[in-house]
């Protein structure tokens, strides 16, 4: 039975019929319908909070069945491709000593050897050891990088760890107003403001510049590390619409082929 969901080729070769399927990415207009998710608008002017309103999340993004196995992925892939090992051990050649026929070839009755820093022998060199620089960088389909942002996202709200708040404008610089406000909406120990922006407020700046465990992030460099290493994702109003209109976009295209192709460090 053909499935709707893949891209079937049939080519005639030889009397016979070849099906070629490639598999389809899942869009939102495959889904079911469901209704938005919805969440209050909060602030961000003062410690205790307050709600100026609702605001609906797409459903596609927001309300997602995860996908546990491709955030592994996506958490491996950050942990992985900047990782250069610099560990290196020495070949035969490179050892020193050994240029001399420890003893002759024939005559002794012995096993024979070329140099006393074969592999074979104890202080010799390491055969098929490891060799420095090695890089680990790998390039992770763009579509399990899409589908880990969107199920690390539905994640997030579905633990209420995610909030949404009207923009990121505080009225001081002191970092104790930004410690209280945390601390007094419980939304534990390590915060990632994201806005639209890199260009913040300057209080909001300066406010988290020398607190470790809150981050500021403008929506192009959202990634699933930093979601999940962060207890909250705080969410401006801009950086809400930002997202779902990126990914969206990419859940629905109409290239996936061309984008699941292999990656080319020239892209």
């Amino acid at each position: 039975m053909l499935k709707l969901g893949n891209l079937l080729k049939i080519t005639g070769l030889n009397g016979f019929v070849r099906f070629n399927s490639y598999p389809a990415v899942a869009t939102a207009a495959q889904t079911e319908w469901r209704p938005s998710r919805a969440v209050w608008l909060e602030n961000m002017d003062t410690v205790e909070p307050a709600h100026s309103g609702i605001v609906e999340l797409d459903n596609a993004v927001f309300g997602a069945s995860p996908r546990i196995d491709i955030v592994h992925q996506n958490i491996e892939w950050q942990r992985k491709y900047r990782f250069v090992s610099f560990a290196h051990t020495k070949t035969r050649n490179e050892v020193r000593g050994g240029g001399r026929k420890p003893w002759p070839q024939k005559g002794l009755g012995r096993a024979r050897h070329g140099s006393i820093r074969s592999p074979l022998w104890r202080g010799g060199g390491i055969a098929h050891g490891p060799r420095s620089p090695t890089t680990h960088f790998y390039m992770l389909p763009f579509f399990n990088r899409v589908l880990g942002l969107v199920s690390t996202l539905s994640i997030k709200l579905a633990q209420d760890d995610l909030h949404v708040v009207k923009n990121l404008e505080i009225p001081t610089d002191d970092p104790q107003y930004l410690q209280d406000l945390v601390a007094a909406r419980q939304w534990g120990p390590s915060v990632l403001f994201v806005d639209a922006t890199d260009v913040l407020s300057r209080n909001i700046s300066i406010s988290a510049e020398n607190i470790d465990h809150i981050n500021l992030m403008p929506t192009y460099g959202l990634n699933v590390y930093s979601m999940l290493k962060h207890n909250t994702v705080v969410l401006t109003e801009d950086a809400v619409r930002s997202i779902e209109s990126k990914l969206l976009e990419h859940l629905n295209r109409n290239d996936a082929r061309a984008q699941m192709c292999k990656f080319k460090y020239d892209k």
